[in-house]
């Protein structure tokens, strides 16, 4: 078993190696057997196939990302709290342009690759939060959804420029136009019905008085009012 993991370990790090220096076309199978020193059946065995391989390398790649941002230490503010995962996010593309490319850069519809599933509930986990404090102006999922399609388009746009001709007030300008489309300034409870609704839906795993049916019928109002 330990000469398993230390095999796959050596895997997918001779796999970052090659995607670091040549981009997703240089990690083929060939070239990572001969990197890493073991037999082709030996991936296929411990990754399935070359798909499962990139997963890998994207999880390796993005676990120093995912470190940093579970880190960040909370404060009473989600929606600050929100500024700097955006911030995170960008700069983490900015840096590691070949894994930011292999995790976001080819969307597979109904499929995700583990190192895009875990951001995803990162940032569902802030996004709870602001609808917690009552600061949500739209659903859960529209906010996760607009949040990241945004963050990832103007990280992939600022990765297309050199260096030096990179805006990142555009970032900032980006970042605050999605704040303001989807939270209050004040919480729900000053804000009207969509608020109150989308507040009520974040607070009501934690209602114990009702029944598993009950909150199942109240979720599917909350989600209408809020949508």
């Amino acid at each position: 078993m330990d000469g398993m993991r230390s095999s796959r370990d050596r895997i997918v790090e001779a796999a970052a190696a090659l995607l670091t220096e040549g981009g997703r076309e240089a990690v083929s199978t060939r070239a990572v057997s001969a990197a890493a020193g073991v037999q082709a059946p030996t991936i296929y065995r411990l990754f399935g196939d070359k798909r499962g391989l990139l997963d890998a390398v994207a999880s390796h790649g993005f676990a120093a990302y995912l470190r940093g941002k579970t880190a960040l230490e909370k404060t009473p503010d989600p929606i600050e709290d929100l500024r700097r995962g955006w911030d995170l996010h960008v700069g983490f593309g900015l840096e590691n342009p070949a894994y930011y490319a292999l995790i976001y850069g080819e969307p597979r519809p109904g499929a995700e690759s583990p190192a895009a599933r875990d951001a995803a509930l990162i940032l569902a986990g802030q996004v709870r939060r602001i609808a917690e404090a009552g600061r949500l102006r739209v659903s859960e999922e529209r906010a996760a959804h607009l949040i990241h399609s945004a963050g990832a388009g103007i990280t992939f746009e600022l990765m297309s420029l050199p260096p030096e001709r990179r805006d990142m007030e555009l970032s900032r300008l980006a970042r605050e136009s999605v704040i303001a489309a989807v939270t209050t300034e004040k919480p729900a409870a000053a804000g009207g019905v969509t608020g109150n609704a989308v507040a009520l839906r974040a607070a009501l795993p934690g209602i114990e008085v009702l029944s598993p049916g009950e909150k199942a019928l109240l979720a599917e109002w909350l989600d209408r009012m809020a949508g």
